[in-house]
């Protein structure tokens, strides 16, 4: 999910949307909101939160390629409805659709996957707490790649905490026994390429005339042509269709994926991307207590401990100057 917090920001584009002005967010009339921003604030968190649950039931049915590819023809398809309903058009250029392939290439295409291929070997709550270390990897980048973000005290602070509460999730102290070293190191790289894709965009497509739907629809769907693509090159056109990890890939697609992507947008336009990043804060939380509660994953005292100083280091992070 992604994703910038460099807000998760997972799916995709929020940084887009960040870095309009307050005058120019001001400026532009906001739809009257059907449900209260706290309603749809949770329902993102819950909905992010049990992502990774969904990517652990779909892969028991399905190679990962084929969950990701699933979830990513379910979630263009919402959007594809959301621009209908909308009468929005998919963006014009060739330079645009250049941006946004790689775009979909680092912020969906392959984070997915990573994350898919991860939780063949980890558990679901591992994944998502490794899905917290976006904004540390994201404030590490952002130091070399955008000249305009300074380090301060307390954010290098934030960092170096955050890390020491990875370390603390994976035991090092015990010489990371137990833990699948292939699908750590890919849960991580997924949670990486979240802020490279960040940056990407925030390079290349802030202040773009085309609309927020209109470049995210886009860029998944060129996200599920690069799956399309891949898929049948690493595996085989499964010979059955288990239900229940049919529904999950169904659900992570068009709830995960679609729904989670306009709830994101809704927020960041109604309350700020500082207050709507906030929900990457609930995701492990959530996704721990899912793995734990509905599949039965073990917990030891590292791992809750660990997710703690994660978050507080990711928060502090994200502090600026006189706040």
């Amino acid at each position: 999910m992604c994703y910038e917090i460099v807000c998760r920001i997972v799916a995709a584009m929020s940084i887009v949307s960040a870095s309009r002005t307050p005058a120019e967010a001001a400026a532009r009339p906001l739809p009257r909101a059907r449900l209260d921003w706290r309603l749809r604030f949770a329902a993102l968190s819950l909905i992010w939160g049990f992502s990774f649950l969904l990517i652990k039931v779909g892969t028991d049915g399905y190679a990962p390629f084929q969950v990701t590819l699933g979830r990513l023809v379910f979630g263009t398809a919402v959007l594809a409805a959301a621009m209908a309903v909308k009468r929005e058009r998919l963006p014009r250029g060739a330079r645009t659709w250049g941006h946004l392939a790689v775009a979909a290439f680092l912020l969906n295409a392959l984070p997915f996957s990573l994350f898919a291929y991860a939780e063949l070997t980890i558990p679901s709550t591992l994944a998502g707490i490794c899905n917290a270390t976006s904004p540390l990897w994201g404030m590490a980048l952002s130091l070399v790649a955008l000249s305009e973000d300074r380090p301060t005290r307390v954010r290098v602070a934030g960092l170096g905490l955050g890390f020491l509460g990875v370390l603390t999730v994976l035991g090092a102290w015990q010489g990371f026994h137990g833990l699948d070293a292939t699908g750590t190191a890919m849960a991580l790289l997924a949670s990486l390429s979240y802020p490279v894709g960040w940056i990407y965009v925030r390079r290349t497509l802030a202040g773009s005339s085309h609309s927020h739907l209109s470049l995210t629809g886009a860029q998944l769907l060129l996200a599920t042509v690069q799956l399309a693509v891949v898929t049948p090159l690493f595996t085989s056109a499964p010979t059955r269709f288990p239900l229940l990890p049919l529904l999950a890939v169904v659900a992570l697609g068009a709830l995960g994926t679609g729904l989670a992507v306009l709830l994101q947008y809704g927020l960041v336009a109604e309350v700020g991307p500082t207050t709507a990043q906030m929900v990457t804060y609930f995701i492990p939380v959530i996704a721990t207590a899912a793995g734990v509660a509905l599949l039965g994953e073990s917990l030891s005292w590292s791992t809750p401990v660990g997710a703690v100083i994660v978050l507080v280091g990711a928060a502090l992070t994200q502090m600026r100057r006189g706040a």
